[in-house]
């Protein structure tokens, strides 16, 4: 899929822990292509997409906004509080993401790529880079973030931290390890040095 010297980045980490802060900054200090899987996964579910139709099909009007676009609050009650229904959702999302990375790749001939993939281990797209970047930060740190980025309760954060891989365990599998817990400086001193 790619030359062996070509590096792959995945960069992963928790919810609202600084992925796209990272993402911005290698796209904007270093000009590296960053292809994101929530760009492809919200594409995916773009209006009158066959995927947004199935959707539409299993859960009904209320997940549809009366543009004809998803009510993503909605859908988000339903799959953070239902394993199951997550499962589902992501069996219908993740083989287009994944088909949207391996042909976005081969227009690139970059040496360097970043794949910007949240559930990069839930999603068991590992195989799919070079090497793994997780971007850490607290726990108390990441509820905060995320309580204030999306205006959610402290229930409903937690909820969607939890549907997670747990932080500690991404961690262990990375290879390299960008502690976003103390001031962009440093964050970005990090990415420098592991560049």
């Amino acid at each position: 899929m790619s030359l062996p010297s070509r590096r792959i980045i995945g960069l992963t980490g928790g919810i609202a822990t600084g992925k796209t802060t990272v993402t911005d900054y290698l796209s904007r200090q270093y000009q590296i292509p960053i292809l994101d899987a929530d760009f492809y996964a919200r594409e995916a579910v773009k209006a009158n997409s066959p995927i947004l139709n199935t959707i539409f099909e299993r859960y009904g009007a209320s997940v549809c906004l009366p543009d004809g676009e998803l009510n993503r609050q909605v859908l988000g009650e339903i799959i953070f509080n239902n394993l199951d229904e997550k499962k589902w959702l992501e069996s219908q999302i993740h083989p287009y993401v994944r088909q949207q990375f391996e042909q976005k790749l081969k227009q690139l001939n970059n040496p360097i790529v970043v794949f910007s993939i949240p559930l990069l281990f839930e999603a068991k797209l590992t195989h799919l880079v070079t090497e793994i970047w997780v971007v850490y930060c607290s726990s108390e740190q990441q509820i905060k973030r995320l309580i204030k980025r999306n205006q959610l309760t402290e229930e409903q954060a937690l909820r969607r931290i939890n549907s997670q891989t747990p932080l500690v365990e991404k961690v262990t599998q990375a290879d390299v390890v960008l502690d976003n817990s103390s001031t962009l400086e440093i964050l970005y001193q990090q990415v420098d040095s592991y560049l």
